[in-house]
């Protein structure tokens, strides 16, 4: 009956906190919706998890490995993700 009994569910809410509610005043529920959207596809396809070696959850393997460098900016650049576009 203690309330930390999910280590998995303490730490995503910590990092949802941490690297976009605590930056961000939503403005509305729709608002807060929008933001929680955002962060959950950048939370499972493009930021890397420390408990899986550094690999994604979810990995989409449409980027090549030799093309130039590109910047993918989410709630404003607020979250960034960087990846290798196909020649």
């Amino acid at each position: 009956r203690s309330p930390n009994l999910n280590a998995f569910i303490e730490r995503f809410v910590r990092s949802i906190k941490e690297e976009c509610l605590d930056r961000v005043i939503p403005l509305g529920e729709a608002h807060l919706r929008k933001l929680i959207r955002e962060y959950m596809i950048h939370h499972h396809e493009e930021r890397p998890h420390q408990g899986l070696g550094g690999r994604l959850i979810q990995p989409v393997d449409d980027h090549s490995a030799d093309g130039p460098l590109v910047r993918r900016e989410r709630l404003g650049g607020l979250l960034n993700h960087y990846y290798r576009e196909a020649a």
